[in-house]
């Protein structure tokens, strides 16, 4: 890889309802009207560019997202569960401010009840799954993913270990990143997963 184009997926009827979804098994959760017009602007804002794999989670809602954003190109197209939204475990299907909440108020090595993941253990996910994408062989490469992946990603490249708050990312905006910067990124979360902590805001 050469140059990561990265976006989280556009708003979804889960999103727009303020409903919590970490499992790609749990229900239907398609793009909202909204999400399908962030697509096609997506798609515009890519217009020209040449793209040579898309990588999409597991999950509807990103592989929906990069259908509508490519408008029919013939692509080569990579599936990583390592990619998909947190686990969250009991707050599945409930309300995603709940959910916020406790992640705000705990560590990063704790789980939420019910069988869910730790942030920690999201992040450790996450690089795994951007290092087999940083390791392909294609040259440019469009990852449409989730936001807590796409934020974890963004803060290391700033230079940033991970925060219990993280800054909101916008729907189905794409940002752009060299392949020298993807792994700088990721050595960082490596060493921060070593002793997982957050920094202050």
């Amino acid at each position: 890889m050469e140059t990561l184009i990265l976006a989280r997926h556009a708003e979804s009827e889960c999103s727009a309802r303020g409903i919590v979804n970490g499992d790609p098994r749990s229900g239907d959760c398609p793009l909202s009207e909204r999400g399908e017009k962030e697509a096609r602007a997506l798609g515009r804002s890519l217009t020209g560019r040449e793209i040579d794999l898309y990588v999409t989670s597991e999950f509807a809602r990103t592989q929906q997202t990069e259908r509508i954003a490519l408008g029919g190109r013939e692509l080569p197209w990579l599936e990583l569960a390592e990619l998909n939204d947190i686990r969250v475990g009991a707050f599945e299907g409930g309300a995603l401010d709940l959910y916020v909440t406790w992640a705000h108020e705990n560590a990063p090595e704790e789980r939420p009840p019910g069988g869910g993941e730790s942030r920690a253990e999201a992040a450790a996910r996450f690089v795994r799954g951007f290092r087999i994408v940083l390791a392909r062989p294609e040259r440019t490469i469009l990852v449409v993913t989730h936001g807590l992946a796409v934020s974890f990603l963004r803060e290391a490249i700033a230079g940033s270990a991970p925060r219990a708050r993280h800054v909101p990312v916008p729907y189905a905006r794409p940002f752009e990143y060299s392949a020298a910067e993807l792994a700088r990124a990721l050595e960082l979360l490596e060493v921060w997963l070593e002793d997982p902590r957050w920094i202050a805001p």
